[in-house]
């Protein structure tokens, strides 16, 4: 008999099979517990159930918990991790620290954030990611981001003694297209009855799937969104990202219109300067009209590069001319520093590579 993956059962269902199988139904509440707040790797660790409850689950169901593959430790004190799932495949995760005192990677923390995939590999082609150049072989379920998390909160414990503080979904794959497992592990991260942490420290960033950030808005969520823009007009947008062809710059403004509407959420527009090719005072005015749309704010990406690709990062000078058009106009701007570049463990550069 081939064993289930109990986390695959919701509460109500594991309810019902226990009493299918003689067991109490209040049993499934400290079963789901064992997994989802306290993150059981085996039911051996379930010491408030009985033996003869433990051997039954055992009997017929399995956890499929991800294991650390491979761990490297960046010059600045990023952790990049390559999580073996149980099928064999690799995905990669990313602790980010913020240092109060330095860069590199003793000194005490005030924010610690997790960078997860929500797929092995990607199946949009954005030119610029080293993932978008890996096939897409399957989703992620809800349990494998969810233990992404757990792996990453206890590295931080471990290494800086400070507990996971933010979650970006934004490492390999993209999250709306895996969209009922990703909100379920969100589900999973913030219940009371899970780790317990705020949505609002939680990003979920898209390449740009108009249809899906409708349902978000549809679907109430109160975590963040982040749209992966790097062009405010549709032929440059084309050109490195494929995907802006069937989901135009206008649908996806009449999209986050419907989502900030129906949430009340600042969106975050995440832009990477090209030399020589969105880095222009008038690619900042095409930014500054479409990101009127909505309340919104602009983190202008350090481009990390890849071997794939031939794109370079702007020169320092046109980053604070774009920067400070934009700052002109009463924008919100953020010039973000990359963090891990070294591990291949920046934005973009994620690939399980070994």
């Amino acid at each position: 008999m081939e064993k289930q993956d109990i986390r695959k059962y919701s509460a109500v269902q594991l309810k019902d099979w226990l009493g299918q199988h003689g067991e109490q139904g209040f049993r499934a509440k400290q079963i789901h517990e064992w997994l989802w707040k306290k993150s059981a790797l085996s039911f051996e660790q379930m010491t408030n159930l009985s033996l003869s409850t433990r051997e039954l689950l055992n009997a017929h169901f399995e956890i499929r918990p991800l294991t650390v593959d491979q761990q490297q430790r960046s010059n600045d004190g990023t952790i990049k991790s390559s999580f073996r799932l149980f099928d064999g495949n690799l995905v990669e995760g990313v602790l980010i620290p913020a240092l109060r005192n330095d860069d590199r990677g003793d000194g005490p923390s005030d924010r610690m954030t997790a960078c997860v995939s929500s797929q092995v590999g990607c199946s949009l082609t954005c030119k610029f990611c080293a993932t978008g150049y890996m096939d897409r072989k399957r989703n992620l379920d809800a349990a494998e981001i969810y233990d992404q998390v757990v792996a990453i909160d206890r590295q931080a414990k471990e290494n800086y003694n400070v507990p996971l503080s933010n979650i970006v979904y934004m490492g390999m794959g993209e999250p709306l297209l895996n969209y009922k497992n990703v909100l379920e592990s969100v589900d999973r991260i913030t219940s009371p009855d899970g780790l317990g942490m705020s949505p609002k420290r939680i990003t979920v960033s898209t390449a740009g799937i108009a249809k899906m950030i409708r349902q978000l808005g549809d679907d109430s969520v109160k975590f963040n969104l982040a749209l992966s823009l790097h062009a405010a007009n549709d032929q440059k947008r084309d050109q490195i990202m494929p995907i802006n062809e069937s989901n135009t710059l206008q649908a996806l403004g009449d999209a986050l219109g419907y989502f900030y509407k129906k949430t009340g959420t600042r969106i975050t527009f995440e832009y990477i300067l090209f030399y020589n090719f969105n880095d222009t005072l008038q690619d900042a005015q095409e930014l500054w009209k479409f990101t009127k749309r909505v309340p919104a704010k602009i983190n202008i990406i350090e481009y990390n590069p890849i071997a794939e690709a031939t794109f370079k990062n702007t020169d320092p000078q046109t980053l604070d001319k774009f920067a400070g058009f934009l700052d002109s106009k009463g924008v919100t701007v953020n010039v973000r520093r990359s963090r891990g570049k070294d591990i291949d463990a920046a934005c973009g550069q994620l690939a399980g590579k070994k």
